[in-house]
């Protein structure tokens, strides 16, 4: 009898599913031979490949379900023929092979954690997870002329479903929140609506380049029209800014750096799904938040919670930019590249270009998620994975995560730096497995889910509330934010000449 190993898809036939999409009516023949404790099986065309992992192939005629990833070799075959085990550093892939096979029948059997009682964060980071922001801030929206939002929005509805759309979920969210009062008097913070991520190109792409001037118009105007940013010059102010590299407002880095953060937006609290330490389109004091994934979308490609995680490591996306970057090296510093050259052919990584209709469900038959960076640190494979309970494998060098001070990340993923990405699938597979099945079972925990979600109307918990959560941390505020009369602080006139002209 073959033994289950759920990490590569091997399955004793006699638990294969009727019906599953990994078993057919006639078996197939396959022949194998041995190569130190690695087992090469061939088909035909395409269904070829080496499966790195010590095996037991008791006798000929054996029938087995392989599965390695999703585009190499699928469905049911039968043992046509074995044979002999040959010296090629056995020692080295033997011992691999026994560890990962420990690993994932362990794993396996108890369906990674889908079934297991959930697990909470002690200590204060599950506390302040699960605080509750009412009662504790309040907040004036201002109303602004319906050019900075809904004019835009009506333009391009595109905007509602990109993975910058937090800015108008957080506006919408706002404007019936019990944290919102009509009272600037009695407000602690002032929330100015303004869409700067809503001019899109034709392939759905912000393009930053108005995002200054339109920012600028919307601080003119509520400075003009209400006292309360000029007492403070938007100290006690929020904006939310969701672009590649926040209120830098460029998508290269280059040019984000030149650019720095708009001036007049450098006393304001900035939330922002951009951060890295030590860089200056990231204020101290800023929020970092996830970005937007559709909840809705994601809910309807949840698969049956008993579906066994049969992919060891997925990724789908670039590993160039060839329009961008034609040399290679520059986009994502390299690290995805690496991961390409170094894993392509590894069984064990399930990675890509193509991005399936069934990506959603992928996820959820993952152990481990790449999120790797891109021309920014920060993509929605952060929240995709912990939504599908896939430990996110977040490599980018000083990246200051969504929400850290409420969630756990190192207890939930892994960190990898980028100089590391070669030796991946060393890292990973030595991860002791009760590691992986705590970081499950907290992926598991509800709570944890939702504060990565942007949800409509809002629930407790969510993206929305740890935002307000982080607002109301802040309180009450120091004194010395208050200016004196006459008292000017920030230059109305700095920046690039083009970021002056009228909007």
């Amino acid at each position: 009898m073959i033994h289950a190993i759920n990490g590569l898809g091997l399955r004793d036939h006699s638990e294969a599913k009727k019906g599953s999409e990994e078993t057919t009516a006639r078996p197939r023949r396959l022949a194998t031979r041995w190569v130190c404790g690695s087992v090469v099986v061939g088909g035909g065309r395409r269904m070829r490949s080496k499966l790195r992992v010590l095996w037991w192939v008791k006798a000929v005629g054996e029938r087995v379900t392989v599965t390695v990833g999703r585009s190499r070799i699928r469905g049911e075959w039968e043992i046509a023929e074995t044979g002999k085990l040959k010296k090629m550093n056995c020692w080295r892939w033997g011992f691999v092979g026994i560890v990962y096979a420990a690993l994932v029948l362990t794993i396996g059997a108890v369906e990674h954690g889908r079934t297991q009682p959930t697990e909470r964060i002690s200590g204060s980071a599950g506390d302040v997870l699960e605080d509750n922001p009412v009662g504790r801030l309040k907040v004036f929206v201002y109303e602004l002329p319906s050019k900075y939002n809904k004019k835009i929005l009506q333009k391009d509805p595109r905007c509602l479903t990109h993975m910058f759309a937090a800015e108008i979920f957080m506006h919408r969210f706002l404007l019936s929140s019990p944290v919102r009062t009509l009272n600037p008097e009695e407000a602690d913070w002032f929330y100015t609506p303004v869409y700067t991520t809503c001019d899109l190109t034709p392939n759905g792409l912000p393009l930053p380049f108005k995002s200054p001037r339109m920012m600028r118009s919307a601080i003119q105007l509520i400075s003009s029209n209400w006292p309360y940013w000029n007492r403070t010059e938007g100290a006690d102010h929020f904006f939310v800014v969701p672009h590649d590299f926040g209120a830098c407002f460029h998508y290269q880095e280059e040019k984000a750096i030149e650019r720095g953060i708009l001036h007049m937006l450098q006393r304001a609290t900035l939330v922002q799904t951009f951060g890295q330490r030590n860089h200056v389109c990231l204020n101290e004091g800023s929020i970092t938040i996830p970005p937007y994934a559709p909840p809705q979308k994601m809910q309807t490609h949840l698969i049956p919670e008993k579906t066994p995680r049969s992919i060891f490591v997925y990724f789908r996306g670039l590993f160039y930019d060839v329009g961008n970057d034609p040399e290679g090296g520059y986009y994502a510093r390299g690290a995805r590249a690496a991961v390409w050259e170094n894993f392509k052919n590894n069984p064990l990584f399930d990675i890509s270009t193509e991005h399936p209709t069934t990506y959603y469900e992928d996820m959820q038959r993952a152990v481990f998620c790449l999120c790797p960076l891109g021309w920014a640190p920060w993509s929605p494979r952060l929240v995709e994975a912990v939504i599908f309970g896939c430990i996110p494998v977040i490599i980018a060098d000083d990246i200051v995560l969504p929400f850290a001070d409420a969630i756990p990340w190192e207890e939930i993923g892994v960190y990898i730096d980028e100089k590391d990405v070669p030796n991946l699938d060393t890292i990973l597979t030595s991860i002791p497995l009760d590691v992986i099945l705590r970081k499950q079972r907290l992926l598991a925990n509800p709570s944890m889910k939702q504060a990565m979600l942007f949800p409509y109307p809002a629930q407790p918990g969510d993206a929305f509330h740890q935002v307000l959560n982080g607002l109301a941390r802040k309180l009450p505020h120091d004194k010395s934010i208050y200016l004196k009369s006459g008292e000017k602080i920030l230059n109305w006139t700095a920046g690039p000449v083009g970021d002056l002209k009228p909007w």
